[in-house]
């Protein structure tokens, strides 16, 4: 038997009390200065937080800061460290998140601070909550985007409330979890600081020859055809530069054409796997490698590349526009429209350094190792802590599940 089931057994054999939150602790609701008013904002000494901010879950500084004069100015209020945070409105999946703070603060007024009193540990209702975000969103007002939660929902909201030993041990086990995942998590953020590192020293070659993209394919061509007519069943995939990420094509949000339409945009110059494709339009220099499971698709706002593969190395390519100065550059030469937009000269004749194959090759084996081992979520770190916040979700369920005390 576990030490959670001895104490279980010896205090709550027949179950957890269940009470609302407002029972067992103060709702608070905060407040914003005038935006307009920078006495308000500008050096500020507050911690101030924003619903989004929420999403950090551990709450150990905040993005910005309020002056003595702004907190005068709103009803915004000071909550102590250790209060839990609940997001009663904001953008998209946001509503419903919960976090725990460490520092004293104030929020704004899209958040509820709980300020528990001495029957409950407030780390027991923040891993309590994070497990009923479900709940939280079915009980808000409206809907989508739409709707919130108000203070009056989150006191009658209910909670268990087993004695404190009991609660100790669970935050103890849960704790535990959480630990592991931040140690990943600082560990990733390291390993990207050194990949950053790594990438751009890579490609510093006093003795390396420059080539003009251009020079380097054996076809390019823009993607820019008239909008065709979409249609609402499956057909052809079609894309925009929005979709093209971090190397990859993403076909969660596409819309679809018919096989005819898709034969007379493309005009028979079909996209062929391991091709090329940058954004040119809003999402400027990112890009993709064209894969065979991709295949078919079509799209504007992208220009195509076809590389001389005796020249260069495909994933060489991948990693010299994935580099801080390549970002830099877009941002440098597109055109100045609220959106902004590339020219194919902007690709074109951009140079490259370019090491003999072999070397591009090494080079590319150690990018891509590091590369696997930030941004895979297959493996490497990525896949760990997911794997631990799986862990600690299956646990924090199964211990945080109690039946109700019969009287």
């Amino acid at each position: 038997m576990s030490r959670l089931e001895e104490l279980i057994q010896e205090y709550c054999p027949n179950g957890s009390r269940f009470v609302g939150i407002g029972d067992i602790g103060e709702c608070v609701s905060g407040a914003t200065p005038k935006t307009s008013a920078p006495e308000f904002w500008m050096m500020g000494t507050i911690p101030w937080m924003s619903s989004g901010e929420v999403n950090k879950s551990i709450i150990i500084d905040t993005e910005v800061k309020i002056t003595q004069k702004g907190y005068d100015s709103c009803s915004t209020k000071l909550v102590p460290p250790n209060t839990v945070v609940i997001a009663l409105a904001g953008q998209g999946k946001t509503r419903g998140n919960v976090a725990i703070t460490r520092i004293e603060l104030c929020t704004n007024q899209s958040l509820c601070s709980i300020v528990v009193g001495d029957r409950i540990l407030p780390d027991f209702l923040y891993h309590y909550l994070k497990g009923q975000y479900m709940k939280l969103r079915e009980i808000s007002s409206g809907d989508g985007t739409r709707g919130g939660l108000n203070l009056k929902m989150i006191r009658n909201f209910q909670i268990p409330l087993p004695p404190l030993p009991v609660q100790e041990e669970i935050v103890r086990i849960l704790d535990t979890f959480t630990a592991l995942e931040a140690e990943l998590k600082a560990e990733l953020e390291a390993r990207k600081k050194q990949y950053e590192y790594y990438r751009e020293a890579m490609f510093i070659c006093s003795k390396c020859q420059y080539y003009r993209v251009m020079d380097l394919t054996i076809d390019r061509y823009w993607l820019m055809p008239a909008t065709p007519n979409f249609i609402t069943e499956k057909g052809i995939p079609y894309i925009t530069s929005k979709n093209v990420k971090k190397g990859n094509i993403d076909f969660g949000n596409v819309k679809y054409i018919t096989e005819e339409d898709y034969q007379n945009v493309s005009r028979n110059r079909e996209i062929q796997p391991n091709d090329v494709i940058i954004g040119m339009i809003g999402t400027l220099g990112e890009m993709a490698i064209v894969q065979p499971h991709d295949l078919p698709f079509y799209g504007q706002n992208m220009y195509l590349l076809r590389l001389n593969f005796q020249k260069i190395n495909l994933r060489y390519f991948y990693h010299y526009f994935d580099t801080k100065q390549m970002k830099e550059y877009f941002q440098r030469v597109k055109n100045a429209s609220s959106q902004g937009y590339l020219k194919a000269n902007h690709i074109e004749d951009l140079s490259i350094p370019l090491p003999p194959l072999a070397e591009q090759e090494r080079i590319v084996s150690i990018l891509d190792r590091f590369d696997s081992l930030v941004n895979d979520i297959t493996q490497g770190l990525p896949a760990e802590i997911e794997a631990r916040r799986k862990q600690y979700e299956y646990y924090r369920n199964q211990l945080l599940t109690f039946k109700e005390a019969t009287l």
